[in-house]
């Protein structure tokens, strides 16, 4: 006979086994930026759920449950604002000498170098020595970015009145630049190209790549020093996924350069 006293207790019983199963977060949340730098992060407008950089916080949550790592979207020029207010508590894939060193901080080395290339269209004639001289040449440059050549000055008017260059939000629109003859050399990073020529893969014998460096990247990960975990903690994370090989499985495809052991901390 129908009983709504047994059917209320297997309910209950029901939730109660439901609320055991249920994964419960204990860790502590630790906001990561992310500025639109592709391919690392793309589209933070839209929640920032592509690139590598969620993928390594994915990597990073699977792996422990002490610390859950959430993305917070931000942009080149507003990161350091955000980090100091401390909206963000990490900033990932940074180096200390692009615009920190006044902000204080922790320096972890992730023992990951990525390098920016210069990409010119392909023509008759035309070699290595092409990019020897970037006097007088139409640059397709992105807004915001440090460049070695321009002596990590960022600044919009110093670009375009010193280098001629063009600067857009996309790597995209400066490769199909030089592609169409509007601009004479893009720069963009080597895991960048590599992405868009797997994308675009009929359009790879359209472009010289040159064998100049205009810098390389080795990527940091800065926390506030307030952060809720230390430089030590992550870099010992970070150590995990290196030794279980999630970390080459994450880079390895854009030709980002895993290092075996990087340096410890610094504050």
């Amino acid at each position: 006979m129908f009983s709504p006293w047994r059917l209320a207790a297997g309910l209950t019983i029901l939730a109660l086994g439901a609320l055991w199963q249920a994964p419960v977060w204990a860790g502590q949340l630790v906001r990561v930026g992310a500025a639109h730098f592709p391919p690392y992060t793309v589209r933070p407008e839209q929640g920032a759920d592509t690139g590598l950089l969620p993928q390594l916080l994915e990597a990073l949550n699977s792996l422990q449950s002490d610390y859950q790592f959430v993305l917070v979207p931000t942009s080149i020029p507003r990161r350091f604002r955000d980090f100091q207010q401390g909206r963000v508590d990490m900033a990932i894939f940074e180096n200390p000498k692009w615009g920190w060193q006044d902000i204080p901080h922790v320096a972890v080395d992730m023992g990951l170098e990525d390098a920016e290339i210069f990409v010119a269209q392909r023509a008759p004639g035309r070699d290595q020595g092409y990019f020897t001289d970037l006097s007088g040449k139409h640059l397709a440059v992105f807004s915001g970015y440090h460049y070695a050549f321009a002596n990590f000055n960022s600044d919009p008017k110093y670009m375009a009145e010193h280098f001629n260059a063009t600067l857009t939000y996309s790597h995209d629109s400066n490769l199909l630049m030089v592609a169409r003859g509007r601009a004479d050399i893009a720069l963009v990073t080597r895991s960048y190209l590599s992405d868009f020529l797997v994308r675009n893969a009929d359009m790879a014998g359209q472009f010289l790549v040159s064998e100049r460096i205009d810098q390389v990247y080795h990527h940091f990960a800065l926390l506030r020093p307030k952060a809720p975990l230390s430089g030590e903690a992550f870099a010992e994370l970070l150590g995990r996924l290196r030794d279980s090989g999630a970390l080459l499985k994450i880079f390895e495809p854009y030709r980002i350069e895993v290092l075996p052991v990087p340096a410890v901390p610094q504050g």
